[in-house]
């Protein structure tokens, strides 16, 4: 299950400005945020079979390591720019994948198996990608362990592309209501607006008024 809150941010500088924060540099573990150059691959049918269902289907590589992820949506209001969905991860070697991916991946689930009825033996093509670079740092806070994390990259679509810059605040263990709190004390101080929309659902955008 993934549970998290986006938000708008300006970049590097705001970002590095809150982790100076007293309260939050007395909550979080020690050392520097860990730097991760991160690579994203989107598919779906071309009729947008996945995307009509609420699934998402990507590969990506995250510095050395790569997976292969299916999402689906439990839960988002679009507004307060919090996520909830489940998901599966999977650890590939096989780097064709992010251009021949295989949806079979997942077939030991039953949500893998409703993907492949979804996809109904269609070939998958590309949808968007993304190149970003994640700073993350945890920290703890009531009964959870939180990531804070800076996505600032770029998403590509056919011939077109938008800058990305988004904090994210996730669950690592713990539960929502931790999440919310201190998504409620770093917005409200540092004014930072909701993110309304997921990367995949920007990218998509930007080659169809479709929605995720």
């Amino acid at each position: 299950m993934e549970i998290e809150l986006k938000y708008k941010i300006d970049g590097v500088e705001q970002y590095e400005k809150i982790l100076k924060d007293p309260w939050i540099a007395g909550i979080a573990e020690s050392g520097e945020p860990e730097v991760v150059r991160m690579k994203a691959a989107y598919f779906d049918t071309e009729d947008h079979a996945l995307i009509r269902h609420n699934i998402a289907f990507r590969i990506r590589s995250e510095g050395e390591r790569t997976f292969a992820t299916l999402k689906w949506r439990d839960d988002d209001d679009g507004i307060s720019g919090l996520y909830i969905r489940s998901e599966i991860n999977i650890p590939i070697s096989d780097q064709t994948c992010f251009f021949n991916p295989d949806p079979g991946l997942f077939k030991e689930s039953p949500e893998g198996r409703d993907l492949l009825d979804v996809t109904a033996g269609k070939p998958l093509i590309n949808v968007c990608d993304m190149v970003f670079t994640r700073r993350r740092i945890r920290i703890d806070y009531g009964e959870s362990i939180l990531e804070l994390a800076l996505d600032e990259g770029v998403i590509v679509a056919g011939a077109k592309s938008v800058r990305l810059c988004e904090l994210e605040i996730e669950v690592y263990s713990g539960g929502k209501d931790d999440l919310l709190a201190v998504g409620k004390k770093i917005a409200g101080k540092y004014g930072l607006k909701p993110e309304p929309k997921t990367k995949f659902t920007r990218g998509v955008e930007l080659l169809a008024p479709c929605r995720q």
